[in-house]
């Protein structure tokens, strides 16, 4: 009996999601970011660090060269994925580069002169021009330096540090524990909003007296935020796989998705069955969420840390994590299923 009426509960609470306008939405802009996560990326990084662009991504720039067709230059230009348009003339290039066949122009006079002056045309739009150059500076510093030793000039660099890679702090700190994270907050507000209003209808005091047990009722609409949330979590990865962006321990990674998901979700449960009323549940779920956020990043031991660390290859340790925060979500679980007809009871 209890069995049946779990699973027809948790039926409708999936067929309810369909009818919720503000979570098809959130759910429509989770596949917009994981669907274009490389054109973010490159969004992101160009705020954040400019050159970084020219260093990880491929977009084709077709530039368009005049004098040196066959050097060292254009074979550096190749290898940074751009299309080389050989011009007889600067004047055939100026055409081309203002009917937008070529996205920038360059003169290079030949390499065996004592200076070579190489002139670049870039496009007048600032954004256009940004891009464009952030993937050409790579190859002329290449040919810049080429050419020294050709002239025997050489420069000694000291004390010169590295920076981490830009493009693997976005992918990895920011855009994947964003969509592991994301369906959890809108499933904990599926959660609010679904037992908010059973308790402002009265339909849970019908339910709880049919008979069912307050267990199998909150169950259901926690299991079906669950599987709702792991099954996004799931496509994106798979979306993020098909941008080029790779996850390691995919499996641990959704677990700890999953995981944080169904305490949230029981956050949201015990939040909403104390207060009853659905505004007030969503404003202290909300604030919930944006103090658990803000918390994890003083703490290397966060569920976004261990994602971070899990999906970019972490050790046996990352791995022991997860099963810490299993033991967590079982804690608060037993305490929730134990406490439920005082909260409902409470004066919220």
């Amino acid at each position: 009996m209890q069995a049946h009426a779990f699973f027809a509960i948790f039926k409708r609470e999936l067929r309810s999601v369909i009818k919720e306008r503000t979570i098809l939405i959130a759910i429509l802009i989770q596949l917009f970011i994981a669907s274009f996560s490389s054109a973010l990326l490159m969004g992101l990084m160009s705020v954040y660090d400019p050159e970084a662009i020219g260093l990880s991504s491929m977009i084709n720039v077709k530039v368009g060269i005049v004098g040196e067709t066959s050097g060292l230059l254009v074979d550096f230009l190749r290898a940074r994925n751009a299309s080389v348009i050989p011009f007889a003339t600067l004047a055939d290039a100026e055409t081309a580069f203002y009917a937008r066949a070529i996205n920038a122009a360059i003169f290079a006079p030949p390499e065996d002169g004592p200076v070579v002056n190489i002139q670049l045309f870039l496009p007048e739009s600032e954004t256009r021009s940004t891009v464009t150059l952030m993937i050409l500076r790579e190859p002329l510093k290449q040919y810049e330096n080429y050419l020294r030793e050709q002239n025997d000039i050489h420069i000694r660099y000291t004390d010169v540090e590295g920076l981490p890679a830009t493009t693997y702090e976005f992918q990895y700190a920011v855009i994947i524990p964003l969509l592991m994270f994301f369906p959890a907050f809108v499933t904990g507000g599926m959660v609010v909003d679904s037992i908010s209003e059973e308790l402002a209808n009265r339909t849970l005091e019908t339910l709880w007296s049919a008979p069912l047990s307050l267990s199998t009722i909150f169950g259901a609409k926690i299991g079906a935020a669950l599987v709702l949330a792991g099954g996004q979590c799931f496509l994106w990865s798979m979306l993020l796989r098909f941008n080029g962006i790779v996850i390691q321990n995919l499996g641990l990674v959704l677990a700890v998705a999953v995981i944080s998901a169904a305490i949230i979700a029981v956050g949201a449960a015990s939040i909403a069955a104390y207060f009853k009323d659905r505004e007030r549940s969503q404003f202290v779920y909300a604030l919930f969420i944006l103090l658990s956020v803000s918390l994890s990043y003083f703490f290397n031991f966060s569920p976004i840390a261990l994602i971070t660390r899990l999906a970019t290859g972490g050790d046996w340790a990352s791995a022991a994590g997860v099963a810490v925060y299993g033991l967590l979500l079982l804690a608060f679980l037993t305490a929730f299923l134990a406490t439920t007809k005082k909260l409902i009871a409470a004066e919220g």
